[in-house]
């Protein structure tokens, strides 16, 4: 796969557009003034202002946000650096690891493909595609529960801190600095997990407690056992959703293992890792989890620029089809985006917006009820809005040198802040809270 470069001064969607449109097919155009969509200059100066301002007190030390409305961008731009260390821009080459969004860009796809294709019902048991949960308690779980975080499950394992020693470095019986048959699961540059311990972290999950059901958690483990599901994928996660969906939409800077296919230096870092892998992550994945999976896991590993997440959801904005080519029905689109928990706000496999009085939401309060997408630990986020025909997208590193920082989700609310600019300068008013 060969990193696609991006350009100002070019239309880069042409190639995806290739000027055929449908009544439900708005293709992405790059870009357009605000004014023609009819956005307001004075509060993008405002957006503008509050990143520069956000950046300067460290929420992160870069970051890109786009904005569509009918599919026209009106708004994109990078700010700030890769590091605090100011040696590289951040420009619209930039790559980030999209932590959570992983589970909308990649596992959720994958599943609304198998639903799609009548391979798979919501209404299922784990068990019915998971020969490991068979015998468990983890049999029965339905994939519907499971898509929507109410399955009893954990929220995390730490699988990471079983294989340190009391000082805190990596097992010698778990680890080595090079590849060898039985050490070949590539966690970082310089560091091999043995195979075998896949087999463990399985066993951890397996026997996990599970929590009384219908009670909304969210939780990564809900999303990890969708990264194994071969017996419909016929081949692994990665190279499905790859196959399926970002080759086709020429998806060229999206992809698992970053490192493997995507030039080091488009890649922001994500972390001073002093704690486990001894080493500045970039371009392998930022959860540790994800990591001893070999950087493919369904709740984490992908990496992705703004365009190439905006091309993914305004698709899905389109009802299931872009450039000319159809991924999903419509129907499959409504009920997977759809509110569907009666206990949280959640969609299948999708996040919503919480109008509820009292209740915090993961987008601002302009978005309408419509509106799906997800947030990442790192400091992301992409929300489609049918309703108003937006898509907004947010990606940072803010994780860089520290996951402690937390100041993005603070006082700032960055990403909730920098979306309801985007919709202010559009017109569109705060949904009232009930």
């Amino acid at each position: 796969m060969l990193i696609k470069k991006e350009s100002r001064n070019v239309n880069t969607f042409k190639e995806l557009n290739n000027t055929r449109y449908f009544n439900d097919n708005k293709a992405l155009e790059c870009c357009v003034s605000p004014q023609s969509v009819g956005a307001d200059i004075k509060e993008l100066d405002k957006l503008d202002g509050f990143i520069e301002r956000c950046i300067s007190v460290g929420a992160f030390p870069g970051c890109r946000i786009l904005a569509a409305k009918g599919g026209k961008v009106f708004y994109d731009k990078p700010f700030g650096y890769l590091t605090q260390e100011k040696k590289k821009l951040v420009d619209i080459n930039t790559v980030y690891d999209v932590a959570s969004v992983t589970k909308v860009m990649a596992t959720t796809l994958a599943i609304m493909k198998l639903y799609d294709e009548g391979k798979l019902s919501i209404e299922d048991n784990l068990g019915k595609y998971l020969k490991i949960t068979r015998g468990t308690d983890k049999e029965f779980l339905k994939i519907n529960d499971i898509l929507t975080h109410q399955a009893g499950l954990k929220s995390w394992i730490p699988f990471y801190k079983e294989t340190l020693d009391a000082n805190g470095i990596p097992k010698s019986e778990i680890y080595q600095k090079s590849k060898s048959n039985s050490f070949n699961i590539k966690v970082d540059e310089k560091l091999y997990m043995n195979s075998q311990w896949i087999d463990t972290m399985w066993k951890r999950i397996i026997s996990s407690p599970l929590d009384s059901r219908k009670k909304y958690v969210y939780s990564d483990l809900d999303f990890i056992f969708y990264k194994s599901s071969r017996k419909y994928y016929k081949k692994t996660l990665d190279l499905y959703v790859d196959e399926t969906f970002y080759k086709p939409m020429k998806l060229s800077n999206t992809a698992y293992n970053a490192y493997q296919t995507l030039p080091k230096r488009e890649i922001a870092p994500s972390e001073k890792d002093n704690y486990f892998r001894y080493n500045v992550v970039q371009g392998y994945v930022h959860d540790m989890g994800a990591a001893m999976f070999g950087g493919v896991s369904g709740h984490a590993g992908i990496f992705s620029t703004a365009t190439d997440i905006a091309t993914v959801f305004q698709m899905l904005l389109n009802g299931g089809v872009y450039d000319g080519k159809r991924y999903f029905k419509k129907s499959t689109v409504d009920l997977f985006t759809a509110k569907y928990s009666s206990i949280s706000r959640r969609a299948l496999g999708f996040d919503k917006p919480d109008f509820r009085k009292g209740f915090p939401s993961p987008c601002s309060d302009n978005v309408s009820s419509k509106t799906f997408g997800h947030q990442g630990f790192t400091g992301t986020c992409v929300w489609a809005d049918p309703e108003n025909d937006i898509v907004f997208v947010f990606l940072s590193n803010r994780t860089y040198p520290s996951a402690e920082n937390k100041l993005i989700n603070s006082s700032l609310n960055v990403r909730e802040t920098a979306q309801a600019y985007i919709y202010k300068s559009l017109g569109i008013a705060n949904q009232p809270k009930k």
